[in-house]
């Protein structure tokens, strides 16, 4: 929440510390014409932008220093419908005789059902699971109280999200890759298996939320994952130990919805 009372999110993006409101993107897109949307796309005021203008024009954060994964990410959380992969159209729109070319709004539907590639790369990326998950989260009118970047593996908890007076803390991981994300190393064949560093990573969500379980036990704890069989056995071997803990898993699947106990 802001000084002011009214929801907002906080975020680091670039080593600066950022507040935004659904107000503050709504009044700063009032009067502001939408560019041709290429792939992701928001709706503000009733009218789709695409999500890096809107992000930029909202923040004041020039695009060039931001991906269009965080901009669609950030408006998601504040409640904001978003699309993805969006194609770009025009539409005539009379005005003085002439027909001028705007774009159109592209075909409503929900967040959760964008395409795979939700921020570029594959869909299992833990980027892009955070994002399914908190557009998700929005879209069933949960309030986003915080969202950790993870492109730059900032510490903390990475989504914190409320509703009808639950608070809830989410540890996301995602499933490895066969190669590494670094271009320079794209050619490099990765010494672990994937289903060897999915283990670790599941560890280390359990610690994560066996953590939180402590230093918040009036939050929910849960672990949000990719929905991969290396993922569901662990997940089966460790059931009863977490059900314990009062610790619930949510499945993301390849088309970005969410599946809870």
């Amino acid at each position: 929440m802001s000084s002011q009372g009214r929801a907002a999110i906080r975020f680091t993006l670039n080593g600066q510390r950022h507040e935004l409101t659904r107000e503050d993107v709504e009044a700063r897109l009032v009067e502001v014409a939408p560019d041709a949307i290429r792939k992701h796309a928001v709706r503000v005021n009733d009218t789709w932008f695409p999500a890096v203008q809107a992000f930029e024009v909202a923040t004041g954060i020039p695009r060039s220093e931001f991906i269009s994964h965080t901009a669609r990410r950030h408006l998601a959380a504040l409640g904001f419908e978003v699309a993805g992969d969006v194609e770009p159209r025009t539409t005539p729109l009379p005005a003085d005789g002439a027909a001028a070319l705007v774009p159109a709004a592209p075909a409503a539907r929900p967040a959760a059902a964008a395409p795979v590639e939700l921020g570029g790369g594959e869909w299992h990326t833990e980027a892009n699971v955070q994002a399914a998950l908190v557009t998700a989260l929005a879209g069933e009118g949960w309030r986003i109280l915080s969202v950790a970047n993870t492109a730059t593996k900032e510490h903390g908890i990475d989504v914190i999200a409320s509703r009808d007076g639950r608070t809830v803390g989410v540890e996301v991981k995602g499933f490895p890759s066969r190669s590494y994300a670094d271009p320079a190393r794209a050619g490099e064949a990765k010494r672990t298996s994937p289903s060897t560093q999915a283990g670790h990573w599941y560890s280390q969500a359990v610690l994560a939320a066996m953590r939180l379980r402590g230093k918040e036990p009036s939050w929910g704890s849960v672990i949000a994952l990719p929905d991969f069989p290396r993922y569901r056995d662990l997940h089966a071997e460790t059931a009863g130990s977490l059900a314990a803990a009062q610790i619930e898993v949510w499945w993301v699947d390849q088309a970005g919805v969410v599946h809870r106990p």
